[in-house]
């Protein structure tokens, strides 16, 4: 059995955006080229802004969504030449918002049962004693089984969810920002127990984020997405300790610190954000970049190794250059 349970192959997401009446569509590219290898049991964390393409990557690797151009893989296997039902036995998504993920109407046994009754595993007994076990690993009482989501916290919604993720024991979880609704109390314990989880059942996350205090709390690896881009992979130590892309080194500078004097952080790339639909010769952050120099407007970078990983930037290039 090889060790890379997931792997994307020059992934690439096109949408058609209306423009208005009187002019035509134009294309927007969510996810560009993008060739990534997630091994077994490890936790890859995908980071970036917001709109950077990171919930389109993941409904691909869930095949809610088709790559324009690409190759999506679990364990050598096309994700296309697959059918759903077989791909949702192997990879479950964790959804950011548990107050609208879960179906107020039905219980939480109902709600954590519907895998198993979808994929039509065992009978009605057997299938609520799964569903009895993972609220145990989950931390919830079984007095909970027919109470309804209204009726719940939202951190105990969240741990509803990653049992009914959980239930048919998948090799893959797709999180998608699974805390980031939820209150900075109950966060913390939400991680805690992803990471037990993943422990005890042996699974492998793809976990989606722009909390970087969660990334360094979670992450074995950690890839940067800019518009759609991959501009920067490392491992978790390596890139807190020497970021080598500007654009992640400004999201390292942005993060809150608990000391009120510090006041907000200065990221140095100005109050403009990232336009998606914007055509660049070059580096597509070099319009923001405070560092850019003139062969990033006119050259698109190529990736440049480092240690534990690779970015991609003029300025590695350079040093590289430099260095010799």
């Amino acid at each position: 059995m090889s060790d890379i349970v997931l792997e994307l192959k020059d992934v690439t997401r096109r949408f058609d955006v209306s423009q208005g009446v009187f002019r035509p569509k134009a294309t927007l590219t969510a996810v560009a080229n993008v060739s990534l290898q997630v091994k077994r049991g490890e936790v890859f964390t995908l980071v970036g802004e917001s709109g950077s393409g990171k919930s389109t990557l993941a409904k691909m690797l869930l095949g809610l969504l088709s790559p324009s151009s690409g190759e999506i893989l679990i364990d050598g296997v096309p994700i296309a030449a697959s059918n759903r039902i077989a791909v949702a036995r192997r990879i479950q998504p964790i959804f950011q918002d548990p107050y609208s993920s879960l179906n107020p109407r039905k219980s939480i046994a109902q709600l954590v049962g519907l895998p198993l009754l979808v994929h039509n595993v065992g009978d009605a007994a057997s299938r609520r004693a799964k569903v009895v076990e993972m609220l145990d690993l989950v931390g919830l009482p079984r007095r909970m089984l027919d109470v309804y989501p209204g009726q719940l916290s939202g951190g105990q919604r969240q741990r509803v969810a990653i049992a009914r993720a959980l239930v048919m024991r998948p090799e893959v979880v797709i999180c998608d920002e699974p805390t980031s609704a939820l209150d900075v109390s109950v966060q913390a314990q939400i991680l805690n127990l992803l990471l037990e989880l993943k422990r005890e059942l042996g699974l492998t996350y793809f976990f989606i984020s722009h909390n970087l205090a969660v990334v360094e709390h979670l992450a074995d690896r950690v890839a940067v997405m800019y518009l759609g881009r991959i501009v920067e992979e490392r491992t978790r130590a390596g890139l807190f300790a020497r970021p080598g892309h500007p654009y992640t080194r400004a999201l390292l500078e942005s993060v809150l610190t608990p000391d009120p004097d510090l006041g907000v952080p200065e990221t140095h790339i100005g109050s403009a954000m990232a336009n998606p639909m914007a055509e660049h010769a070059g580096c597509p952050f070099q319009p923001r970049c405070p560092s850019a120099i003139d062969i990033c407007r006119t050259t698109a970078p190529a990736v440049s190794s480092l240690p534990d990983g690779w970015a991609t930037c003029h300025l590695l290039q350079q040093e590289a250059v430099a260095s010799l």
